[in-house]
């Protein structure tokens, strides 16, 4: 009997001793972990910013992919929410309480079940030369028993660390995919409408086109702005003569305006004339990356219906997007005309 008791004494200290060891230990945690991923901030911000986005890359909603998932009449933005309840995952729910675009996304998680808690989710999205650093956090404070809950799990970064850094993994994937999705659409054989035109002409290797049509679309555009002359639709490029053997190209790259302008000597910029033209119409909705395969399809259209391009008319690219307005690549639209005789 008295060693019982002397067994239910020690139990008792150690109780003592563990609960003084629980109070001492700090209440509030700040849980953060760092990604960067190659993606525009304006991409990634709108993929975060949306919670129908989330069951894509979610740790945790990957852990119950069957959790019913119930979304506010706002989905995205400040104000939006959604709730979740699992046999795993519990209940509970997460509203947006501020929304910067495209820098920072401020939200509240609440906790109904296996435990009662709250805590703040913050987002941060640094552009950086490879692309965006994400910082993705939680902060809050513990009451007793969750801080015992936590001590005994190890802590709240060994918790709920590993799931940002598997979060962020599976954003960066579902981003990377995204931003790959492409389509080309055969438009057929229209007429393509004609007017004047600003432009600069070049000659250079293929490989260094690129390079040199933002050089050349910048210039072209600054002098429009700079001499008040107002466009007239989206810029493009007109194709003279493309030697793949050879590695060569000439080309020009334009902006459309309403009426022939005289430009300054020694500007580099001319003033042409379109006009209206028959042409295979193929539309690239994507990268870039893409257009030899919309171009490649534009010929196969021709090849298979028996057409024959027209000799001495310079091929079109218009590039209805811009790489500002729209940041993210499957969203560009280029439109390419190849003038043939019908």
């Amino acid at each position: 009997m008295k060693t019982l008791k002397y067994v239910f004494l020690l139990l008792l200290l150690l109780f003592v001793a563990w609960a003084v060891y629980i109070a001492t230990l700090e209440s509030s945690y700040d849980v953060t972990r760092t990604k960067i991923i190659k993606a525009p901030s304006e991409v990634v911000y709108k993929y975060v910013n949306d919670y129908k986005n989330w069951p894509a890359w979610s740790p945790w909603i990957e852990r119950e992919p069957l959790a019913t998932l119930t979304y506010g009449d706002k989905t995205n933005g400040e104000g939006a929410n959604y709730n979740w309840k699992g046999e795993i995952l519990g209940e509970g729910s997460m509203e947006t309480i501020e929304s910067k675009f495209p820098d920072s996304i401020k939200q509240k998680i609440t906790f109904i079940t296996p435990f009662e808690s709250e805590s703040d989710i913050y987002w941060i999205f640094n552009p950086t030369d490879e692309g965006v650093e994400v910082v993705w956090g939680m902060k809050g404070k513990m009451d007793f028993f969750f801080k015992a809950f936590s001590a005994f799990n190890g802590g709240m970064d060994k918790q709920i660390g590993p799931d940002f850094e598997r979060g962020l993994f599976k954003l960066d994937s579902v981003v990377e995919v995204d931003m790959k999705k492409y389509s080309i659409n055969t438009n057929g054989v229209s007429i393509r409408g004609g007017g004047y035109y600003l432009y600069t002409t070049t000659s250079c290797k293929i490989n260094e086109m690129k390079e040199k049509m933002m050089e050349m679309m910048s210039l072209t555009s600054t002098y429009a702005m700079e001499n008040n002359i107002p466009t007239a639709g989206a810029p493009f490029a007109l194709y003279h003569q493309l030697d793949t053997e050879n590695n060569a190209v000439i080309f020009s790259c334009a902006i459309p305006i309403s009426e022939k302008i005289i430009t300054a000597p020694n500007s580099g910029i001319q003033t042409g004339l379109l006009k209206p033209f028959k042409a295979v119409k193929i539309t690239l909705k994507g990268n870039y990356d893409y257009l030899k395969e919309a171009w490649d399809s534009a010929y196969k259209f021709i090849a298979d219906n028996n057409l024959e391009p027209t000799v001495g008319v310079a091929t079109l690219e218009v590039y209805l997007t811009d790489s500002l307005s729209t940041p993210n690549p499957a969203d560009w639209v280029t439109e390419i005309f190849i003038p043939v005789n019908q």
